[in-house]
C-alpha cells in the first residue's frame, strides 16, 4: 500500500464512522441487528415496518447528496432461516464518501407482505416489483403493481427464484386476452404510437407506446424484458465461483469485463480474498479498454441517428483500433475471460506495453480530430441541443448512474466514491455537465474517452511487479457482500451471498440500464417522435442486461438444451434467411 492510499484509508475510515454512528444514534431502538461485513459496508436488520422511514432518512439525508438506492435484493432463505430476505443497498457517492448500507429485514412465507418503499423512492420501483414476480414478495402501497420481468402467459404462484423451483421446471403456460401486458390507458386526446418491440432503430426488443399529440410525445409507457436467460438462476446452481465470472463477462456484449469484474470483488469481499496490486492494475487497462470502445460506439451512434454518418463512420474507424489492441493483450476482442476471483489470468508481458502507448497515443490524436470536426457540425448540435431533457431532480429521485446521470448534473463515479482494482492509485477527473440532453450525454462519454486514455497511460508507468493472482482454497458459507463497478454506461452492481462448496447460494446483478430505463419517460416527455430514438440511444441502453427469468417452449412447456453443432447449424440457417 502506498502513501497515497494509506492516507486515503485513515480519512475514509474517520468519514465512515461518523455516517454509522449518526444511523445507529438515530434508530437505535429499531435496529435488530448491524454488522460490518466488508470494508466500506455494513448491513444493519430492521423490521419490515420501518423500511420507509430508515431508508427515506438515508436516501433523503439533506447533508449526504449524491446517496442512491444501488440495488435491492430479494433472497429466499427459507432452508436457513425459515423466511425470506430483503436488503435494499444503500450508497453514498461524490466528495460524500465511501459508505454502502444494507437495509435488511425478513419476511415469512405466511404473511408474505412488505411496506413499498417507491412512494418514497420512486428507484425502488423496478426493485420491488421484481421481487413480487420472482420471489412472491408483496410491496403494499406501490404505485405500479404491474408485472415486471415474467412473461404475460406466466402462471400465477410460480416463483422462479424461490430454492424449491429448479432450474429446469417448466411450468404449463396459456396466452389468453386476460395475460395480455395491462399497459396504461392513453391520455385524454392522444394518440398511440408503437415504437418496437422490434424496430430497425432498436439494437434489442423494447415495446414503447409513446401517447402523442401530433408530433409531441405527451407521455410513454413500455414493456421490456423480452430475452430471458436465467443466468442467476443457472449461477445458484450448477456453477463455482470461478465458472460464474465467464457467465458473469457474457451479461452485456459490451459491458463485459465491468460485469466480471463487480462479480469477483462482491465474492472476493465476502471472502476476504486480497488481489495483488499488479492484477489491480491489469484489471483497470482493461476496464478503460472496454470504456474507450463502448463510448465510441456510442458516439457513432449519435452521430448515425441524426444523420451525420461521416461522424458515425470516423468513430467506427477509432474504435476499430481499440477492439484491435483488446485481441492482443487477450486472444479475443470481446469477452477477454481476464477476470477471475483472486486476479486475473494473463499478464501483460513487458514488450506490449509498447504497443499500447502507441495505440493509445494515436487514438487520443484521431479522437481530438473528431471531436473537433463533431462538435463544429452545427447540425450535429443542433439535432442534439435541449433534446430528451433529463432534469437533475429525476435523474435523482430514480437513483440514474453513468453518463445519463452525470450529463444531468449528478457527481458519482464508482471508480472514484467506490474505489475498485487500481482507481484509488491513480488521478483522473469525472466530467459532469447540468444541461441534462443528448449533447451533455455525448459531452460527457467524450471528455470520459480522454480520461480513460490518460489512466491507461498512468496504469502503464506505475504497474508494479509481483503475482497477478491470489491463493485462496474455500470461501466461507453464507456471507454477503457487494461488488461496485463504473461500467461504460453506469455503476454496475453484484451481489452475492456465498453457500457452500464454493458455489453461491445467491446472487443479483445490478446493471446500469436498470436503474437508467425508469427515468426515460421524464426525459421523453415534450419531444418530438422524430426526437425518442435519438433520446434512446443517448441513454446506451442493455436490455439484455436487466434480464431475469427463462422462457420455455409457450406450446410444449418443454426446455431443450441444444448441442453446439445444433445450435450452430441454426445460426447458419438464420443467417441465410432459412
Amino acid at each position: 500500500m502506498n502513501m497515497k492510499e494509506w492516507a486515503r484509508k485513515i480519512t475514509d475510515e474517520k468519514v465512515r464512522e461518523r455516517y454509522v454512528n449518526e444511523v445507529i444514534e438515530r434508530f437505535r431502538d429499531r435496529i435488530i441487528r448491524i454488522e460490518r461485513n466488508a470494508d466500506n459496508q455494513w448491513i444493519i436488520e430492521i423490521r419490515k415496518e420501518d423500511l420507509p422511514e430508515v431508508i427515506g432518512y438515508i436516501i433523503n439525508h439533506p447533508e449526504w447528496k449524491e446517496t442512491q438506492l444501488s440495488t435491492m435484493v430479494g433472497a429466499d432463505e427459507r432452508p436457513l432461516r425459515g423466511k425470506f430476505s430483503l436488503i435494499y443497498w444503500i450508497s453514498i457517492n461524490g466528495a460524500s464518501g465511501d459508505v454502502v448500507f444494507g437495509i435488511k429485514t425478513y419476511i415469512s412465507e405466511d404473511d408474505p407482505k412488505f411496506p413499498s418503499v417507491t412512494p418514497i423512492h420512486p428507484g425502488a420501483n423496478w426493485y420491488e416489483r421484481e421481487v413480487k414476480d420472482l420471489l412472491g414478495l408483496i410491496p403494499e402501497g406501490h404505485p405500479d403493481p404491474r408485472r415486471l420481468v415474467l412473461p404475460d402467459d406466466w402462471p400465477e404462484g410460480v416463483y422462479p427464484l424461490r430454492k424449491d423451483f429448479h432450474y429446469t421446471d417448466s411450468p404449463k403456460r396459456e396466452f389468453t386476452d386476460e395475460t395480455k401486458y395491462p399497459y396504461r390507458e392513453p391520455p385524454k386526446g392522444t394518440a398511440v404510437f408503437p415504437l418496437g418491440p422490434y424496430h430497425v432503430a432498436l439494437d434489442e426488443p423494447g415495446h414503447f407506446r409513446l401517447y402523442v399529440k401530433g408530433e409531441e410525445i405527451v407521455d410513454v409507457d413500455y414493456r421490456l424484458f423480452y430475452q430471458h436467460r436465467g443466468i442467476e438462476k443457472i449461477g445458484e446452481n450448477r456453477l463455482t465461483y470461478d465458472q460464474v465470472n465467464f457467465i458473469a463477462e457474457r451479461i452485456c456484449g459490451i459491458c463485459g469485463t465491468a460485469h466480471a469484474l463487480a462479480y469477483a470483488q462482491a465474492v472476493e469481499a465476502a471472502g476476504g480474498v486480497e488481489v495483488p496490486e499488479r492484477a489491480e492494475y491489469i484489471r483497470t487497462v482493461m476496464a478503460e479498454i472496454e470504456r474507450l470502445h463502448s463510448h465510441l460506439l456510442n458516439l457513432g451512434l449519435a452521430c448515425h441517428d441524426v444523420g451525420f454518418d461521416k461522424g458515425f463512420m470516423d468513430a467506427f474507424r477509432l474504435r476499430e483500433h481499440v477492439m484491435w489492441l483488446a485481441e492482443r493483450l487477450t486472444g479475443n476482442r470481446k469477452t477477454y475471460g481476464m477476470v477471475v476471483i483472486g486476479g486475473v489470468r494473463r499478464d501483460f508481458l513487458e514488450y506490449r506495453r509498447s504497443m499500447i502507448e502507441k495505440v493509445i497515443r494515436e487514438l487520443r490524436e484521431g479522437f481530438q480530430k473528431w471531436a473537433d470536426q463533431t462538435l463544429s457540425t452545427k447540425t450535429f448540435v443542433k439535432r442534439c441541443e435541449g433534446v430528451g431533457v433529463l432534469s437533475y431532480k429525476d435523474a435523482k429521485r430514480w437513483s440514474s448512474v453513468g453518463p445519463w446521470a452525470r450529463g444531468s448534473g449528478r457527481d458519482l463515479d464508482a471508480r472514484r466514491d467506490h474505489p475498485f482494482a487500481a482507481y484509488k492509485y491513480l488521478d483522473f477527473k469525472v466530467p459532469v455537465y447540468k444541461e441534462g440532453d443528448v449533447l451533455a450525454r455525448c459531452l460527457v462519454r467524450a471528455e470520459e474517452i480522454l480520461e480513460s486514455i490518460w489512466i491507461i497511460e498512468q496504469a502503464l508507468d506505475e504497474m508494479p511487479g509481483g503475482d497477478i493472482l491470489a491463493e485462496w482454497k474455500e470461501i466461507p458459507p453464507y456471507q454477503e457482500a457487494v461488488g461496485f463497478t463504473e461500467a461504460p454506461r453506469g455503476e454496475d452492481v453484484h451481489y452475492v451471498m456465498t453457500g457452500e462448496g464454493n458455489r453461491l447460494y445467491r446472487w443479483r446483478i445490478r446493471a446500469s440500464t436498470y436503474n437508467n430505463f425508469p427515468a426515460l419517460p421524464d426525459a421523453m416527455r415534450g419531444n418530438s417522435v422524430a426526437d425518442a430514438v435519438l433520446i434512446i440511444a443517448s441513454m446506451d441502453p442493455c436490455y439484455s442486461c436487466t434480464e431475469r427469468v427463462q422462457v420455455v417452449d409457450a406450446r410444449s412447456g418443454k426446455v431443450r438444451v441444444l448441442t453446439e453443432k445444433e445450435l450452430t447449424e441454426l445460426s447458419r440457417k438464420a443467417s441465410r434467411g432459412v
